[in-house]
Protein backbone atom coordinates (compact mmCIF):
# COMPACT_ATOMS: atom_id res chain seq x y z
CA UNK A 1 0.00 0.00 0.00
CA UNK A 2 1.40 3.38 -0.92
CA UNK A 3 2.09 6.08 1.63
CA UNK A 4 -0.56 8.24 -0.05
CA UNK A 5 -3.27 5.63 0.58
CA UNK A 6 -2.18 5.19 4.19
CA UNK A 7 -2.59 8.90 4.82
CA UNK A 8 -5.79 9.35 2.80
CA UNK A 9 -8.02 6.26 3.03
CA UNK A 10 -10.50 5.76 0.21
CA UNK A 11 -13.16 4.28 2.54
CA UNK A 12 -16.43 6.16 2.07
CA UNK A 13 -18.14 4.74 5.17
CA UNK A 14 -20.63 4.82 6.69
CA UNK A 15 -18.60 5.32 9.86
CA UNK A 16 -19.33 4.50 13.51
CA UNK A 17 -18.02 5.42 16.96
CA UNK A 18 -18.65 3.31 20.06
CA UNK A 19 -18.89 4.92 23.50
CA UNK A 20 -20.85 5.02 26.74
CA UNK A 21 -21.51 8.74 26.38
CA UNK A 22 -25.07 9.96 25.84
CA UNK A 23 -24.82 12.14 22.74
CA UNK A 24 -27.26 13.90 20.42
CA UNK A 25 -27.41 14.33 16.66
CA UNK A 26 -25.26 17.32 15.78
CA UNK A 27 -22.85 16.88 18.71
CA UNK A 28 -19.14 16.84 17.88
CA UNK A 29 -16.71 14.20 19.14
CA UNK A 30 -13.27 15.71 19.61
CA UNK A 31 -9.77 14.50 20.38
CA UNK A 32 -8.28 15.08 23.81
CA UNK A 33 -10.04 12.42 25.88
CA UNK A 34 -8.23 9.81 27.95
CA UNK A 35 -7.43 6.49 26.32
CA UNK A 36 -9.71 3.56 27.12
CA UNK A 37 -6.61 1.35 27.11
CA UNK A 38 -4.05 3.51 28.96
CA UNK A 39 -5.96 5.87 31.25
CA UNK A 40 -2.99 8.18 31.83
CA UNK A 41 -2.71 8.88 28.08
CA UNK A 42 -4.55 11.88 26.59
CA UNK A 43 -5.47 11.06 22.99
CA UNK A 44 -4.53 13.34 20.09
CA UNK A 45 -7.16 11.77 17.81
CA UNK A 46 -10.76 10.59 17.82
CA UNK A 47 -11.15 7.00 16.61
CA UNK A 48 -13.86 5.43 14.48
CA UNK A 49 -14.55 2.46 12.24
CA UNK A 50 -16.59 1.48 9.21
CA UNK A 51 -17.69 -1.72 11.01
CA UNK A 52 -20.72 -1.55 13.30
CA UNK A 53 -19.54 -4.47 15.44
CA UNK A 54 -16.10 -2.90 15.83
CA UNK A 55 -17.75 0.23 17.21
CA UNK A 56 -19.84 -2.01 19.47
CA UNK A 57 -16.68 -3.61 20.86
CA UNK A 58 -15.25 -0.13 21.50
CA UNK A 59 -18.47 0.82 23.31
CA UNK A 60 -18.22 -2.29 25.49
CA UNK A 61 -14.60 -1.46 26.38
CA UNK A 62 -15.23 2.26 26.93
CA UNK A 63 -14.82 3.77 30.39
CA UNK A 64 -17.90 4.93 32.25
CA UNK A 65 -21.18 3.64 33.58
CA UNK A 66 -23.47 4.67 30.74
CA UNK A 67 -25.18 2.41 28.25
CA UNK A 68 -23.13 1.08 25.35
CA UNK A 69 -23.89 3.20 22.30
CA UNK A 70 -22.90 3.10 18.66
CA UNK A 71 -23.22 6.38 16.81
CA UNK A 72 -23.21 7.00 13.09
CA UNK A 73 -20.55 9.68 12.57
CA UNK A 74 -19.29 11.89 9.80
CA UNK A 75 -15.67 13.07 9.69
CA UNK A 76 -15.44 16.88 9.44
CA UNK A 77 -12.00 16.79 7.84
CA UNK A 78 -9.09 14.54 6.96
CA UNK A 79 -8.63 11.15 8.59
CA UNK A 80 -6.10 8.34 8.37
CA UNK A 81 -5.87 4.61 8.93
CA UNK A 82 -5.46 3.84 12.64
CA UNK A 83 -1.74 3.03 12.90
CA UNK A 84 -2.35 1.04 16.09
CA UNK A 85 -3.92 -1.76 14.05
CA UNK A 86 -3.11 -1.02 10.40
CA UNK A 87 -0.08 -3.02 9.24
CA UNK A 88 1.10 -3.21 12.89
CA UNK A 89 -1.23 -5.95 14.08
CA UNK A 90 -3.11 -6.75 10.88
CA UNK A 91 -1.88 -6.43 7.26
CA UNK A 92 -3.77 -3.66 5.49
CA UNK A 93 -6.82 -2.38 7.35
CA UNK A 94 -9.29 -5.29 7.73
CA UNK A 95 -10.81 -3.65 10.83
CA UNK A 96 -11.53 -0.52 8.75
CA UNK A 97 -10.33 1.54 11.72
CA UNK A 98 -9.50 5.22 11.37
CA UNK A 99 -8.60 8.27 13.39
CA UNK A 100 -8.82 12.01 12.96
CA UNK A 101 -7.44 15.05 14.75
CA UNK A 102 -10.57 17.01 13.72
CA UNK A 103 -14.06 16.39 15.14
CA UNK A 104 -16.54 13.75 14.10
CA UNK A 105 -20.15 14.86 13.83
CA UNK A 106 -22.89 12.63 15.28
CA UNK A 107 -25.47 12.05 12.53
CA UNK A 108 -27.41 9.12 14.01
CA UNK A 109 -27.44 6.22 16.44
CA UNK A 110 -27.33 2.51 15.63
CA UNK A 111 -29.30 0.27 17.99
CA UNK A 112 -28.64 -3.14 16.41
CA UNK A 113 -25.17 -4.71 16.39
CA UNK A 114 -23.63 -7.97 17.56
CA UNK A 115 -22.69 -7.34 21.16
CA UNK A 116 -19.59 -9.20 22.36
CA UNK A 117 -20.13 -11.88 24.98
CA UNK A 118 -18.63 -11.43 28.45
CA UNK A 119 -16.16 -14.22 27.57
CA UNK A 120 -15.10 -12.40 24.38
CA UNK A 121 -14.65 -9.17 26.33
CA UNK A 122 -12.56 -10.92 28.98
CA UNK A 123 -10.33 -12.48 26.30
CA UNK A 124 -9.92 -9.11 24.59
CA UNK A 125 -9.08 -7.36 27.88
CA UNK A 126 -6.47 -10.05 28.67
CA UNK A 127 -4.96 -9.64 25.22
CA UNK A 128 -4.75 -5.87 25.76
CA UNK A 129 -3.26 -6.31 29.24
CA UNK A 130 -0.57 -8.66 27.91
CA UNK A 131 0.19 -6.49 24.87
CA UNK A 132 3.61 -4.93 25.03
CA UNK A 133 2.90 -2.51 22.21
CA UNK A 134 2.60 1.18 22.88
CA UNK A 135 -0.28 3.23 21.57
CA UNK A 136 0.73 5.33 18.60
CA UNK A 137 -0.74 8.69 19.55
Amino acid sequence: MSLLLKNHPSDKGPFYHGTKADLKIGDLLTAGGNSNYQSELKMNHIYFTALTNGAGLAAALAKGDGAERVYLVEPTGDFENDPNVTDKKFPGNPTRSYRSAVPLKIIGEITEWNRPTSEDLQKFREKLKNSSGEIIN
